[in-house]
């Protein structure tokens, strides 16, 4: 048995324990309907995987920031476990950065990543020497006055697009030719314009991209790398010393909802990294990179009491209360962002029986409130319990205030 398949059978394992547990200890009934549940020992297993992915291929040394995208999971208690396990945060917003420095994350392991900062945010960022990306050239001319008036500890950089293309979800390809991210490099005269503004400004001193990440494959992704890093080579040559001393390397590691098997995995990635940009790791640069969702997604569950049993059509139909509120994502783009669904019975425990095909409904007030449509699995009854699965990331961070459901109770699942 190969180690990713025993890595997924314990964390199945896990899962299926914390699911009995929430319906023991009544964390789920007929008062509280819907429940979030996180695997703590899988999300501490992928940090330590993550970070020993990159301690493999880079040189002895080398200072490398993972910054977890709090937008995955915008929890305290998700970013303070994740800050135990040595990530920083990346935070895109006044709020994301609330919630880091509630979670203890400390400054100097804080990036802010955004296409529309304000003045305000800027300021308390250089305040508190937070590292900043700016996101085009208008953005820069703030940061000027900015700089000018105060002095700051903050490492700055800027953004660029190296518009290599998209992947299969365009509304996550960040590196297309018209993203709205960064500056578009090859647009006329936008890569001289680069060099120039850091040549100009020797307080600038790290580049930043992001190519996108679900539908993503490996290869693009490096292939943006590489052209960024080759960026800041050129930099370096025009100005004559070392002034671009950071690769933000964005990342977004696309993950596998199709099984439990975590795939790809970091040591893949990171070794094509360093395949692909082997200078990027000589030590000469360091590295921040900004996971996220393939952090969280297969450590994550949400479970649904099915309310009703029904039929339509001859269709059985499983009336749960996880829908839109929860799975938006799903629920809009299920070609996109389809989602396992496992069946568990009265008592929490995996449910058997003949597979019969049906839909797994949400509360929601409108049609296409579907989680599953003609989904094969063992009949959901009333009392019964819906678990979708791979929801670690994003589910929890993205409620829809749809019908004003509330948003579910999230326990932290501390089984081994």
């Amino acid at each position: 048995m190969s180690q990713g398949n025993s890595e997924a059978e314990r964390s199945a394992a896990r899962r299926d324990a914390a699911v009995r547990a929430a319906v023991e200890q009544g964390l789920i009934g007929p008062g509280e309907p819907v429940v979030g549940l996180l695997d703590v020992a899988g999300i501490r297993a992928s940090a330590r995987a993550l970070r020993e992915a990159f301690e493999e291929v880079a040189a002895d040394g080398t200072p490398v920031l993972h910054a977890f995208a709090a937008k995955a999971a915008s929890l305290v208690p998700v970013l303070r476990l994740l800050s135990e396990e040595g990530l920083g945060c990346e935070v895109a917003s006044p709020g994301e950065l609330a919630l880091a420095r509630a979670a203890g994350v400390p400054p100097s392991r804080t990036v802010l990543d955004s296409p529309a900062k304000t003045p305000a945010e800027l300021r308390e960022a250089l305040a508190l020497g937070i590292a900043v990306n700016a996101d085009n050239p208008e953005e820069l001319s703030r940061l000027d006055g900015l700089t000018r008036s105060a002095p700051t500890a903050s490492p700055l950089g800027l953004r660029v697009n190296p518009q290599v293309g998209g992947g299969s979800i365009g509304a996550l390809s960040t590196a297309t030719k018209t993203s709205k991210f960064g500056v578009a490099l090859r647009d006329e005269g936008a890569r001289e314009w680069v060099v120039r503004a850091f040549a100009d400004r020797p307080w600038l001193t790290r580049l930043h991209a992001h190519v996108g990440s679900q539908g993503m494959p490996l290869e693009l992704m490096a292939r943006g790398v590489r052209e960024t890093y080759e960026l800041a080579e050129e930099i370096n040559r025009a100005v004559g010393r070392q002034q671009v001393d950071t690769v933000d390397i964005g990342s977004g590691l696309p993950v596998n909802f199709a099984s439990d098997v975590a795939d790809p995995t970091y040591r893949a990635y990171a070794r094509l990294l360093a395949e692909t940009v082997p200078g990027l790791f000589d030590g000469r640069y360091g590295l921040v990179t900004e996971f996220g969702r393939s952090l969280l997604a297969k450590h994550g569950t949400i479970l649904a009491r099915v309310e009703y049993a029904k039929s339509a059509g001859g269709r059985a139909i499983a009336v749960t209360h996880a829908g839109a509120q929860v799975a938006m994502r799903t629920v809009y783009a299920p070609q996109s962002w389809p989602l396992r669904v496992a069946a568990f019975d009265e008592k929490g425990l995996p449910k058997t029986g003949e597979p019969v095909p049906q839909d797994v409904a949400g509360p929601c007030c409108f049609a296409g409130d579907l989680i599953a449509e003609n989904r094969t699995l063992p009949r959901l009854d009333a009392g019964d319990h819906a678990a979708l699965l791979d929801t670690g990331a994003y589910y929890f961070s993205t409620h829809y205030a749809y019908n004003s459901l509330p948003r579910p109770g999230i326990y932290l699942s501390l089984i081994h």
